[in-house]
């Protein structure tokens, strides 16, 4: 294991700098697990709606399988493991059929598969059409991409088919204006999407112009003047910042093929997604969403914050979605936005426990254990308080020096011992 104050090179940090690098990555680490402690496999729970999921090449290495946090972590240590981000509507494979006879050490008792889950290339660790690994190891500077919210394929920015990266939608410190991202591919698939109004289009992404019917009436025309979005002009053509159809969808490797599954399906049910969804909803698009988006063009389509509150859910729409196979698409909790939200609720009260049981812990102990801790802390905090006194405040505090401290405090307690 490498020496945790190893140096490296000539590079410094100051302390609150190397403080807020951790508490990032624990944050990022947070999110992307969702909250998940890793302490059991995820297999119990069936097929999540959204849930970190892992690809061991070791054990798997056509990339046919997908395995949870705790089965990387406990029956995976040491493997080569590929980080896929989250996915939706999947269950844990670990120790299947597909891993011979290795066998799950937390839940060793699962079906043979899970034929309801979906892999596409990401599990062999390739992204994008141009089927590439992140990171790539023929790039100097690595690339961002993004992930499309249907196929969950992530996308270098140049190959996501607009004409420049200018046009994704960013503020002025370049993050992103939109929630949701969708492909190319998978926009044929939603093309109804194109009958809604500028409302769900984030500023600056896609300009929706309006469908007419054969009357030549203008479908949905934008009446909102005070919804803080508004239809920019000129062409309607249309960035990692998050790990793209259905979660059944299959991505074939070299292509932009994507064939849309039916797993979500099976789990999202629309009934189950709106409370008011019935007969007699009224349809806000006002015309048949099949046949009047149909003859839309493929384009990359950026959506904005909540977008999919403002979808039809009469049962003409609801059937329509069921028949894409795409009703997570009215299910709030699908979104990555909605799961992190999520993560980060479960990190601060994950924190507030630790300090619970920390202050428990220490309340219960006796008072000679209590005086022990509380000079353990004053002598550490007086033995870096001298260091910094002696040294060259322009000069960096290397790994000896941190060394030397520690070495410091030991020779202390054995002589007062």
């Amino acid at each position: 294991m490498a020496d945790p104050f190893e140096e490296e090179g000539e590079q410094t940090v100051s302390i609150n700098e190397y403080l807020e690098s951790i508490e990032e990555k624990e944050l990022e680490a947070d999110l992307v697990l969702g909250g998940d402690e890793g302490d059991e496999c995820t297999y119990a729970k069936g097929y999540m709606k959204r849930q970190a999921i892992f690809s061991c090449l070791t054990c798997t290495p056509n990339g046919n399988a997908g395995i949870c946090t705790a089965c990387c972590l406990s029956c995976h240590d040491g493997h080569e493991v590929l980080e896929l981000w989250t996915k939706r509507n999947f269950r844990c494979d670990c120790g299947n059929s597909k891993f011979g006879q290795f066998s799950c050490k937390l839940f060793p008792n699962k079906d043979a598969e899970n034929i309801e889950n979906s892999y596409n290339h990401n599990f062999k660790g390739l992204y994008c059409t141009c089927s590439r690994p992140y990171p790539d190891p023929e790039l100097e500077e690595q690339e961002e991409m993004i992930q499309c919210c249907m196929c969950e394929d992530w996308f270098h920015e140049k190959h996501i088919s607009l004409n420049s990266p200018n046009e994704i939608p960013r503020d002025e410190e370049g993050e992103p204006l939109y929630e949701d991202f969708i492909c190319k591919t998978c926009s044929v698939v939603c093309s109804f999407l194109m009958l809604y109004p500028s409302t769900i289009w984030a500023v600056g992404g896609h300009t929706a112009a309006p469908i007419t019917t054969g009357k030549d009436k203008a479908v949905l025309e934008d009446t909102s003047q005070d919804s803080g979005f508004t239809k920019p002009d000129g062409d309607p053509s249309l960035k990692r910042n998050d790990l793209a159809a259905d979660g059944n969808s299959e991505f074939v490797p070299g292509s932009a093929k994507t064939v849309i599954g039916e797993s979500s399906q099976k789990h999202n049910n629309p009934s189950q997604c709106t409370n008011h969804a019935s007969s007699s909803v009224s349809c806000v698009l006002g015309v048949d969403p099949v046949a009047a988006a149909s003859s839309s063009d493929a384009k990359p389509l950026f959506l904005s914050k909540n977008w999919r509150d403002k979808l039809c859910r009469c049962q003409k729409c609801l059937d329509m979605y069921k028949q894409k196979n795409i009703s997570y698409l009215l299910d709030k909790e699908d979104s990555i936005a909605e799961y992190e939200t999520r993560a980060k609720q479960k990190r601060e009260e994950n924190l507030q426990q630790r300090e619970g049981a920390a202050l428990n812990f220490f309340n219960n102990l006796g008072h000679v254990e209590k005086i022990e801790i509380l000079n353990g802390i004053a002598d550490f905090k007086d033995e870096f308080l001298s260091f910094l006194a002696s040294v060259d405040p322009s000069k960096a505090i290397t790994a000896a020096d941190v060394h030397q401290i520690f070495e410091n405090l030991k020779n202390k307690r054995r002589r007062v011992n």
